[in-house]
């Protein structure tokens, strides 16, 4: 096993790196394979077998439960943690009590607080907007704070109740209109967590040589967790980057909602709450041809630990029928090549997708928008990346 390991804030990356999967549920058993391939053949090509990847598979979500009575196995968190990366398919999340979300629940076990969310347009891939090619920004949503928390009691129970008493007796609250059949949330947002989402998406900006740092927020109402994200989130910028060049602005949520349809260029690198990037995230996906080709991260840049994973769901009315895209998939697999420093070989993948789109070669679900397009397989467009990575007639 080849892990990878932290040195003063640095990662550390072997040649060979040990990569934890899960394949996930519905489709993920169809475009899983795909990625795992499509990497492979662009280490290969890049690299000519001096760098790889020891995959390995872990278990969780649906498929798990039936296998092995567990939705999120010990050993599977165990995995990430030793290795530190992985990368996963969709899962199934299970109805009824004990987990909110699989997803949720391995983002606060192993406290990957960043959701980095990157957004670009493919030439040849149809758009709702006239100049698609001015989207190009990257989302930092927080992951751990906000409505992720999970604090909440259910209208009718003597938890509610309870709350609602200690709000209106003890803490003087008069504007709950009808106490007696509301349920309650609470939205925790730390000093702490805003900094280190905030300083996350200022080192991005600087490393990639973008101009500045958006922060998104409903501070206008929520003035003290909301206002609190830009009141801090500006001091942090002051404090450990006033002299970096980056600009550093801010912008009321439904306002960048409505900015990014007019002025999507004015946008590079944007920092969010979680609720607030919920929103935002999907909104630019759509925009440059949908969340079937928008990949995703979940990050802890202090402890290098992170996750890569397929931001759409299982979708298991197309489950193996041959027309799931894998792209959102291998677009985070180029996000988990990036972060071990392979760029080479996350440009290769990256590459052959657009030249696959500018030729309307594509899944199903894309190409029937594209002139002359032709709808591939999910395993014959992966084969269709991996022929033109290798320059092959």
């Amino acid at each position: 096993m080849s892990e990878l390991k932290m040195h003063n804030g640095a990662l550390l990356v072997p040649d060979c790196v040990t990569v934890p999967f899960i394949t996930g549920d519905g489709v993920g058993a169809e475009i899983m394979p795909v990625c795992r391939s499509a990497v492979d053949a662009a280490l290969q090509k890049a690299y000519g077998g001096s760098k790889r990847i020891d995959w390995r598979e872990v278990m969780a979500g649906e498929r798990s439960f039936h296998q092995n009575g567990s939705w999120l196995p010990d050993g599977t968190l165990d995995a990430f943690r030793t290795c530190r990366i992985g990368i996963k398919g969709p899962l199934t999340t299970p109805v009824g009590g004990g987990i909110r979300s699989l997803n949720v629940a391995l983002r606060q076990t192993l406290d990957l607080y960043a959701c980095v969310r990157p957004v670009r347009w493919f030439r040849g891939v149809e758009s709702p907007l006239k100049e698609p090619w001015k989207v190009n920004m990257t989302v930092f949503r927080e992951n751990t704070e906000d409505i992720y928390a999970g604090i909440e009691w259910k209208q009718g129970t003597p938890e509610a109740a309870r709350f609602g008493r200690f709000l209106r007796e003890e803490m003087g609250v008069k504007n709950i209109r009808f106490p007696e059949t509301s349920s309650y949330g609470v939205k925790p947002v730390s000093v702490e967590g805003t900094e280190r989402l905030v300083r996350a998406a200022l080192k991005y900006a600087l490393h990639h040589h973008l101009p500045g740092v958006t922060l998104v927020h409903k501070g206008n109402i929520m003035k003290y967790t909301e206002g609190g994200f830009r009141q801090w989130g500006y001091e942090l910028a002051g404090r450990e980057f006033g002299g970096s060049g980056l600009v550093v602005n801010d912008v009321i949520a439904d306002a960048f909602l409505q900015n990014t349809l007019l002025k999507p260029e004015a946008y590079s690198v944007v920092a969010t709450l979680n609720l607030n990037g919920d929103y935002l995230s999907d909104q630019l996906a759509a925009m440059v041809g949908g969340i079937g080709i928008a990949p995703g991260a979940n990050i802890n840049y202090a402890t290098g630990h992170a996750i890569f994973e397929a931001t759409h769901g299982t979708a298991p009315d197309i489950a193996g029928a041959g027309k799931a895209n894998p792209s959102s998939l291998l677009l985070s697999a180029v996000m988990m090549l990036e972060y071990l420093g392979w760029t080479e070989a996350a440009r290769l993948i990256t590459g052959a997708m657009e030249n696959c789109f500018s030729s309307g070669r594509a899944t199903a679900d894309l190409a029937r928008f594209m002139p002359q397009g032709q709808a591939l397989t999910t395993s014959a467009f992966g084969d269709e990346i991996i022929r033109r990575m290798r320059n092959e007639d």
